[in-house]
């Protein structure tokens, strides 16, 4: 009677086994499932919001796109008012003119040039051992690029504004074309419409 108990022990075992083992492989594949899932997510809430950035357009019909990777383009120079801060930033082409001497040459800036400043609130600093300004809201972002084809009106300069708002949004500004774009830039038309020199480093 003991033998068949035993052999009868014997045969289970394996069985358990096979189970316990399908069990571990269940819960390994359902693992894998949710984190893919959940990195699938990630990819589609990044790949949304770059496209809400990039898919904006202003009334004047500039793309937010044009201006991809705006973000690490050099620096032409900065400014201050008494409500922003302004770093402006040139895209390659822009930059190259500058450095071969336009616009102090008498020469204009060449199709495709493109000019970002970017502005934010001004907070103090409360880490600096001085009193001096930092950025602190990022408010706005006013776009030039020269297209002489698309903007003949404006010596071929076209403007947008994009603003930022505290719901980590972008939208195109419906009152950019009266955001002083064209209206305040032909105070420097001598310079080919664009007020900053590029400054010394």
């Amino acid at each position: 009677m003991s033998e068949l108990v035993t052999k009868s022990v014997a045969q289970e075992q394996p069985g358990q086994k096979i189970e316990t083992r399908t069990a571990a492989q269940r819960v390994a594949g359902f693992t894998v499932v949710v984190t893919a899932v959940a990195v699938l997510a990630v990819l589609i809430a990044t790949a949304v919001y770059a496209q809400d950035k990039y898919s904006l357009k202003s009334p004047s019909g500039i793309a937010f796109f044009d201006f991809k990777g705006y973000e690490d383009w050099a620096v032409v120079s900065s400014a201050r008012t008494d409500e922003v801060l302004k770093v402006i930033v040139g895209n390659p082409t822009m930059i190259t003119a500058y450095k071969a001497g336009v616009p102090g040459n008498g020469q204009p800036f060449p199709e495709g040039s493109m000019i970002v400043k970017l502005q934010w609130k001004p907070k103090k600093s409360a880490e600096a051992p001085f009193v001096v300004d930092v950025p602190d809201v990022f408010k706005q972002a006013f776009v030039m690029e020269k297209d002489s084809k698309r903007f003949p009106k404006t010596g071929g300069w076209g403007y947008a504004v994009f603003n930022y708002d505290a719901s980590d949004k972008f939208t195109a500004d419906e009152k950019s074309l009266a955001d002083c774009g064209h209206s305040c830039h032909v105070a420097v038309k001598a310079k080919d419409y664009i007020f900053h020199p590029y400054q010394k480093r």
